[in-house]
């Protein structure tokens, strides 16, 4: 029996050194502005296009009578102007702290600065069209998503400036002072039907923005998904910072 004892000792000791050197450590990546941003923008981009697609196109209220006897519509409109305050105060402030807050959640997440980062750009590119098997590790967002996530938050500011526009029309407060923006967008018409195609083309990148992370979690196993209630990823000791 001794003899198959060490024998297997031997088998199982490359393996656990295997193990140990490619051993995954919790690494704070999302910090508390981070996260809190990015949990405002979700749940108030799900109130946005539920009640910016009623307002569109009301559906379902069988209320006869006068108008402010139910209210629905107006109550529907005041959801949606609080639910814009969320989401343009939490756009705002993620911008701001890409420039005065720390080096991991700066602008150089969103602006390939680096040759690796641009090298990285292009194996990521590979991992998502089922070239690569892995993507390549990153702290923090990977450089093509880093990169599309800026394209998004001009889309966030599109919906921030025609939605500013929209509601000057009907304002009769300071809120008007907004109404130059309409001929900008050729009018309130303009403004409403570029209003209406951001909100498809941000709901068509949360479907994809879902599936990735769900697929890089899948792959990674560092905790993606969870990353962002807990701001820890699980990453290997030695990774350079993403812009190094």
């Amino acid at each position: 029996m001794a003899p198959v004892e060490i024998h297997r000792a031997e088998e199982v000791m490359p393996e656990e050194a295997h193990h140990e050197h490619d051993a995954l450590v919790p690494t704070y990546v999302w910090d508390l502005v981070v996260r809190i941003t990015h949990w405002a923008i979700v749940l108030s981009m799900i109130l946005l296009a539920i009640t910016g697609i009623y307002i569109g196109n009301p559906w379902g209220s069988s209320s006869s009578g006068p108008a402010g006897a139910h209210f629905v519509m107006g109550w529907v409109r005041v959801l949606h102007f609080y639910g814009a305050i969320v989401f343009a105060l939490a756009v705002l402030s993620r911008i701001t702290w890409a420039f005065i807050g720390p080096r991991r959640s700066g602008w150089r997440q969103f602006v390939p600065t680096s040759r690796r980062r641009l090298r990285d750009m292009i194996s990521t590119f590979q991992f998502y069209s089922l070239i690569r098997t892995k993507p390549p590790a990153c702290k923090g967002h990977n450089p093509l998503a880093g990169f599309f996530y800026m394209l998004v938050f001009g889309l966030y500011l599109v919906m921030i400036v025609t939605g500013l526009a929209l509601y000057s029309v009907d304002s009769f407060s300071h809120m008007r002072w907004f109404q130059w923006l309409l001929p900008l967008f050729h009018g309130a018409q303009g403004a409403r039907l570029i209003h209406h195609v951001t909100m498809w083309l941000l709901i068509g990148f949360v479907v994809q923005h879902v599936y990735s992370a769900m697929l890089t979690a899948r792959v990674e196993k560092n905790g993606t998904m969870d990353s962002m209630f807990s701001g820890y990823k699980f990453l290997p000791k030695d990774l350079p910072d993403d812009d190094e």
